[in-house]
């Protein structure tokens, strides 16, 4: 599908008007759909994120990245987009009626924001925009429910937790089974599962968390990191309940697994970069590569706080051990009184003397600032851009900055 060529020629005409104010939009139309939707804000969208601002800029860099890329027709940018947000929305149980009430609240703030800018022929044209990205997310979302077995939606089931593990001062591992005879289902190396807990205010909040262990029928592994606030960003809602609160023999409400960052199969170098609890993405593909016997070249590059801080950090070095072909180094702000010592370095992670081979893939995971540095450096190094992967848990910016 794609924009009639009148619709494309209002589109590229607004869109510097439009794009310099869908901030405003957005900073309109949520308060307006939360008013009207209470439930939405409740049990959906993550309030942390909505007090900073990072929902708003999220969907305002998707739909302003979508539209161009409508006009500009560039294919292989618009999959990424897509792909990325329907895993999201398909972690989170998103059903296509919901799209109708977004439409008509998103609308209703365009309108207020721009007034008679919006004729009927430009509101006729970036409305064929949001339907023609919202049907293109409902039918992905439709194939992803499908592939998991569910009906749209459907995504939710009952764990019980079976042990509980500290991984550092503040991250915990939760190792996750089924109830009775059940069956978890399969993942691939890379995805994720969403988590819903009921806080103590009554509300039902919805967090992502990578699984870490190899991909099994009778136990799943996600990681928590207790995030306390800082710098006037709040503190982790939900990693912080679950880290306070749940022990061994406590019920979890989680979602089928998703998420398109998975590893690729084939011979390919592979490049693992992670930072803090970014490494959980990425101990699962070690782990995947490990139980398979892999020959692949794998590097491993981690960057954390301290040594104290870093999560899984023994088990990422016996991972490596076990594949025949791989390396690691990490990078620490703080070694207390260690020393430099092998492939472990005191400071900020440093690509310059890693060796990157031709073909490599690279995965990336850890705070938007460290990918971002991360990637140009990549960049810098002649690594094309398509072989660069990547993983965001919040609200995705990276699309409208690349």
């Amino acid at each position: 599908m794609s924009l009639s060529p009148a619709s494309t020629e209002v589109i590229r005409a607004t869109l510097p008007a439009v794009g310099a104010a869908i901030e405003d939009i957005t900073a309109i139309f949520y308060p307006k759909m939360f008013a009207a939707h209470p439930e939405l804000e409740r049990d959906l969208f993550n309030r942390g994120n909505q007090k900073q601002g990072q929902q708003q800029k999220a969907l305002a860099g998707a739909v302003a990245a979508f539209a161009t890329l409508q006009v500009s027709e560039d294919a292989p940018r618009t999959d990424l987009i897509m792909s990325r947000i329907a895993h999201k929305h398909a972690s989170l149980g998103i059903t296509a009626d919901q799209y109708e009430i977004v439409h008509k609240y998103l609308f209703e703030a365009i309108v207020e924001v721009l007034g008679e800018a919006v004729t009927p022929e430009v509101a006729a044209a970036w409305n064929e925009v949001y339907w023609l990205m919202a049907d293109t997310l409902i039918a992905m979302e439709h194939d992803l429910y499908a592939s998991a077995g569910v009906a749209d939606g459907r995504v939710w089931r009952e764990v019980r937790v079976s042990r509980r593990v500290l991984q550092s001062a503040d991250t915990v591992s939760f190792v996750l089974s089924p109830l009775g005879a059940e069956t978890l289902p399969s993942y691939l190396p890379g995805q994720y599962i969403s988590v819903g807990v009921v806080l103590p205010d009554g509300a039902r909040q919805i967090r992502q968390y990578s699984l870490v262990g190899a991909p099994s029928a009778t136990e799943w592994q996600i990681s928590v990191k207790a995030v306390p606030a800082d710098a006037g960003a709040p503190a982790g809602e939900v990693s912080n309940f679950l880290y306070d609160n749940v022990f061994e023999g406590d019920m979890l409400q989680v979602s089928m697994p998703f998420g398109d960052l998975v590893l690729e199969e084939g011979d390919a170098p592979l490049l693992l970069v992670s930072a803090g609890i970014g490494c959980t993405p990425m101990i699962g593909m070690l782990n995947h590569l490990a139980t398979n016997d892999n020959h692949r070249r794998v590097s491993v590059l981690h960057a954390d706080r301290s040594p104290a801080r870093h999560a899984h950090r023994t088990e990422l070095t016996e991972l490596v051990q076990q594949i025949p072909f791989a390396t690691m180094h990490r990078w620490y702000e703080d070694l207390g009184h260690r020393e430099e010592y092998g492939t472990t370095h005191l400071g900020r992670a440093d690509l310059s003397a890693i060796e990157i081979e031709a073909g490599t893939q690279v995965y990336l995971c850890g705070p938007m600032p460290f990918m971002l540095a991360v990637r140009e450096s990549l960049l810098d190094r002649q690594v094309p851009a398509e072989s660069i992967h990547y993983e965001v848990f919040g609200p995705d910016s990276w699309t409208a900055t690349v």
